[in-house]
């Protein structure tokens, strides 16, 4: 009976705490001041694993569910998918979700940040292996075409739909503007770019022309990633010198002879 009672309060770490503040005593020591102070302390460690597991179980979870998510969202669109949805396909409740996501536009905005970090860190594995900032900005292209291909249509006709998580897109390229301005003066600097280039100026309209990707109109006439292609290929020509146009056309080269057809 005695060790019956023990388990129990081990497996009740609480239990334990509040018996020791009570009464000074431990009910697992047969009393005395001494026991007591050491299963309170005890109670406490575990109280506190408890918690630290907890913790470490809430934020897999979160995790977890921004991943399915952004699949949902990718292949169906924001509107299509509903916060039922995602917690049967997951096998949670509803509720869970709420109590870590707002609601689902604190959710697509989680997801949004998720794709902003892997992106980032992407660029920064390019960066320490790259011998010229033009081969960066190719790398970029890639990883930028890949996400086109897995994302719907429906996705980028919902997302506007959606201020705040959509402002987390527009800051996105809001900062990514003005990491450009380096790579111009790299590429300058190593004989890529031209040096006859007013860059503030050419930014500019590069950026009012990406600005056109998610435009109805322009996506109901064109796949998004010819699009994509098509700016940034006829940009990058553009202030390319004779060496750094050579080394596109090699890129432009591989991307067709990879399946990439629609490369004109």
């Amino acid at each position: 009976m005695a060790d019956e009672k023990r388990n129990f309060i081990l497996r009740c770490p609480r239990f334990a705490l509040s018996l020791c503040e009570a009464c000074g005593t431990c009910p697992t020591s047969g009393g005395g001041k001494t026991g007591s102070t050491i299963h309170h302390h005890q109670a406490e460690r575990i109280m506190t694993n408890e918690r630290t597991k907890n913790a470490i179980s809430r934020t897999e979870l979160k995790e977890r569910i921004i991943s399915v998510s952004t699949e949902a969202f990718k292949t169906h669109g924001v509107r299509g998918i509903t916060m039922d949805d995602i917690a049967t396909q997951m096998g949670i409740s509803k509720r869970t979700i709420y109590e870590l996501f707002a609601d689902k536009e604190a959710l697509l905005e989680q997801c949004i940040m998720r794709g902003r970090d892997e992106q980032e860190a992407y660029l920064q594995s390019v960066r320490r292996t790259a011998s010229n900032v033009l081969e960066v900005l190719l790398h970029m292209f890639l990883f930028s075409v890949e996400r086109f291909h897995s994302v719907s249509k429906k996705f980028f006709d919902d997302i506007r739909k959606y201020p705040k998580a959509y402002a987390c897109i527009t800051e996105k390229q809001r900062k990514d503007s003005e990491n450009m301005m380096t790579f111009f003066n790299e590429g300058v600097r190593q004989g890529i770019f031209r040096d006859d280039v007013n860059y503030p100026i050419v930014h500019m309209l590069l950026v009012s022309q990406l600005d056109r990707l998610m435009d109805d109109d322009m996506r109901n006439q064109y796949p998004i990633v010819e699009v994509y292609e098509s700016i940034i290929f006829t940009f990058i020509r553009g202030i390319s010198t004779e060496k750094g146009a050579c080394e596109l056309d090699r890129f432009i080269a591989y991307y067709r002879r990879n399946g990439h057809s629609s490369v004109r």
